[in-house]
């Protein structure tokens, strides 16, 4: 990261004082707010560098807002368990009369696990108590179930490698949305965001990888869907998958039950567009971002219905094939038109991806969205 570096070390020495300094009734509120707010202006400088000043970004800006995200999962994470209890805060609140020293110690646990070096390149995210007992316990790992498990991690990432080489291929050869005719305009946006699937499978393969290296994968007596351990790339369900809603959770999926528990649960009005909001807001709130994150979120509304009424009425095997076999084509192309727009930089290329064919597939789910609520109301 070079200087950069000083973006991550700042709001981390801040969170920490903060933690130390308030109560556990305010620790959650002020370090959200104070975290937040650092992230934004970090990614305001990224929109000033690539919209304003048309310039393409430093790779070791990039690298450390990437890593700035990932501490605002543990920021808010460790934040949220300090006030409802689960974690034990530094201090009793600003009047504590510790000494300097002691205070110092109860921080250093804070400051190990937010600066913890594997989680600011990626991974799933750890919580402090979990950190804190397999930093401090004895290691669990054996040495040939470890070696067994990198390796076969290893064939995978190769695997995912050689097909990323294969679907580059495939995109560079062929049309893309500026010159792509009709139908053609599907296959584009099909192997544009299946290249992008790749990218996030093999990184977060990686990442699991490099946790698992230094102890902080699943336990032996632990499978890895349980509390404690949550491995990012559960790749057979996301691909195989015919509802949103299955795929937004397990689509990456540490920060799923992140975004569910720091925003979803605590919300009161509209806590599933809140969620999307906020997830556009931590991404950085480009324009790509925010219109993908909001069809998601219209989406997953109406899969929940579509769902919901097909389960009351196909009642045939051979309907009920037919059914999955279609609801699962239309779910992957309505994710992959989703990915596209959330990773176009510009507005011209999120403009042609909407003047494609390719909007015909979330607006059916809208129309269909629509009709049912009505239905619903109706007969409320």
């Amino acid at each position: 990261m070079g200087s950069f570096a000083v973006l991550v070390f700042t709001p981390a020495l801040c969170a920490v004082v903060l933690i130390c300094l308030l109560g556990p009734r305010d620790v959650h509120r002020w370090t959200f707010l104070f975290q937040m707010s650092w992230q934004t202006l970090c990614h305001l400088g990224l929109h000033y560098t690539e919209y304003y000043l048309q310039e393409a970004p430093s790779t070791r800006f990039c690298i450390t807002l990437s890593s700035l995200m990932l501490l605002t999962q543990r920021v808010t994470s460790l934040s949220l368990d300090i006030c409802e209890g689960k974690a034990e805060a530094a201090s009793g609140g600003i009047r504590s009369k510790s000494s300097l020293y002691e205070h110092l110690c109860k921080a250093l646990p804070y400051f190990s696990y937010l600066l913890f070096f594997p989680a600011l390149l990626g991974g799933p995210l750890c919580s402090f108590q979990r950190f804190q007992a397999r930093v401090q316990g004895p290691s669990s790992l054996y040495p040939r179930h470890s070696f067994w498990a990198l390796t076969w991690r290893v064939l995978q990432i190769l695997g995912l490698e050689c097909l990323k080489v294969v679907m580059r291929w495939v995109v560079g050869t062929g049309a893309g949305l500026t010159d792509c005719r009709q139908l053609q305009c599907i296959f584009v946006m099909w192997s544009s965001a299946g290249l992008f699937k790749l990218t996030y499978y093999s990184h977060w393969i990686l990442d699991d990888s490099l946790l698992h290296a230094a102890g902080f994968g699943p336990e032996s007596d632990q499978s890895p869907g349980e509390e404690g351990y949550i491995s990012d790339a559960d790749i057979w369900t996301l691909e195989t998958t015919h509802k949103i809603s299955l795929f937004t959770r397990k689509w990456n999926q540490s920060t799923a039950r992140w975004l569910r528990r720091l925003i979803f649960q605590q919300g009161r009005t509209w806590p599933l567009m809140q969620t999307f909001v906020f997830s556009a807001w931590w991404h950085g709130l480009h324009p790509g971002q925010v219109f993908g994150f909001l069809c998601w979120a219209v989406m997953l509304e109406a899969d929940y219905l579509i769902h919901t009424r097909a389960n009351l009425f196909i009642r045939s095997w051979p309907m009920w094939l037919l059914y999955r076999t279609l609801t699962w084509a239309h779910t992957q192309l309505i994710i992959a038109y989703i990915m596209l727009a959330v990773e176009v930089r510009s507005l011209s290329a999120l403009w042609l991806l909407c003047n494609s064919y390719n909007s015909v597939f979330p607006t059916v789910y809208c129309i269909l969205l629509f009709l049912l609520v009505k239905r619903k109301h109706k007969f409320n």
